[in-house]
C-alpha cells in the first residue's frame, strides 16, 4: 500500500541518505522504479507532474494503476506518491484521489500568499494522512511549461514556512531543472548550511538531481537533503534505448512494431538509472 513520505524521510535524515523521487510517465517507468526499488531494498517516491498527471488519464487512473502493481508485483519497500511541483487547485485533487505525498509549489507567489495557501494545505494534507512539500525559491529551468531562473532561497523565508507543519521542504540553491550547462556556478552550499540551521530537523530536498556530481550528492546529503529528484535523466535514457531499437529494425514486419518489445529496452535502461541514483543517494537496503 500506498504510505506517507514523512517517515522514510526522517529515517533518511537521521542515517545520512536520500531516497530518490523518480518521475513517472506511463507503466512502463512505474513498473521499472517500483521493480528496482523492491530487489534493491529501497523505499522510493513516484513523482507526478500535472502534465503526466494529465497524459496518464487523471490522478485517480495513476492510483488505481500505481496500486494495483505494488500488490501484483508484490512490492514490499515503501512507495509514497507524489505530486510535483503542484499548484494550490491540484494539490487538492490528488489529495482527493487518493496520493499518499504531495507537493504545493508556492515559490511563484509572494511570501505571505505561499504562507496562506501552504498552512490551508498543510491542514488537509495531515488531515488525510499524506506528508506534504513545500518550495521557496523557484528552481531553474522549466517544468511542465512553469519556467524558473534557479533562485538562491532566502533562509529567514525558509524557516517561515517550515514552522507551518510542512513534512520536507524544498529550496532552491542554484539547483535546475533538466541538464545543467557548461558554466553553472553549482549548488550553494553556503546558504544550504543557513537553510538547515534555520529549519533545525526538516528534511530537505533538492530538485533538478541528474547531472550533480556524485561531491556534491554527498555534501547536500551531509547538510540535510533526504530527498533528491530525478527525472531528465530518466528520460534521455529511456528515448535513446527506444530510438536505438527502432534504429536497428529488429521487431519491423509488415504489421510495424510491437509496442510491448518496442518499449522494453526503455524499461530496462530505465531500471539500470534508478538503481544507480539510489546507489549514489545510498538508499539501497534501507527500507
Amino acid at each position: 500500500m500506498l504510505v506517507s513520505a514523512k517517515q522514510m524521510l526522517e529515517k533518511a535524515r537521521d542515517e545520512k541518505y536520500a531516497v530518490g523521487q523518480f518521475n513517472i510517465n506511463n507503466l512502463e517507468w512505474t513498473k521499472a522504479v517500483l521493480l528496482t526499488a523492491q530487489e534493491n531494498n529501497s523505499p522510493v517516491i513516484l513523482g507526478v507532474s500535472e502534465g503526466a498527471g494529465k497524459y496518464m488519464g487523471g490522478y485517480n487512473t495513476i492510483v488505481g494503476m500505481v496500486n494495483g502493481m505494488i500488490k501484483d508485483q508484490n512490492i514490499t519497500v515503501p512507495v509514497a506518491l507524489h505530486l510535483d511541483h503542484g499548484s494550490y487547485e491540484h494539490a487538492k485533487k490528488v489529495i482527493a484521489a487518493g496520493f499518499s505525498s504531495v507537493m504545493f509549489d508556492g515559490s511563484h507567489y509572494g511570501i505571505d500568499e505561499n504562507i496562506a495557501k501552504t498552512t490551508e494545505l498543510v491542514a488537509l494534507a495531515h488531515e488525510k494522512g499524506l506528508s506534504i512539500e513545500a518550495e521557496v525559491g523557484s528552481i531553474g529551468g522549466e517544468e511542465d511549461g512553469v519556467v524558473g531562473t534557479g533562485e538562491v532561497a532566502d533562509p529567514a523565508e525558509c524557516k517561515l514556512i517550515a514552522d507551518l507543519g510542512v513534512d520536507m521542504l524544498a529550496a532552491g540553491i542554484g539547483n535546475i531543472h533538466g541538464k545543467y550547462p557548461e558554466n553553472w556556478a553549482g549548488l550553494s552550499f553556503d546558504v544550504l548550511k543557513e537553510i538547515s540551521a534555520q529549519t533545525g530537523s526538516m528534511p530537505l530536498v533538492l530538485h533538478g538531481g541528474t547531472g550533480i556530481s556524485k561531491e556534491m550528492i554527498q555534501e547536500a546529503i551531509s547538510l540535510g537533503v533526504s530527498k533528491i529528484n530525478v527525472n531528465t535523466e530518466c528520460q534521455l535514457v529511456f528515448a535513446a534505448a527506444t530510438r536505438k531499437y527502432i534504429e536497428e529494425g529488429k521487431d519491423l514486419s509488415g504489421k510495424g512494431f510491437d509496442p510491448r518489445k518496442l518499449l522494453a529496452p526503455g524499461f530496462l535502461a530505465m531500471k539500470d538509472t534508478v538503481k544507480e541514483k539510489m546507489e549514489l543517494f545510498g538508499s539501497i537496503n534501507k527500507a
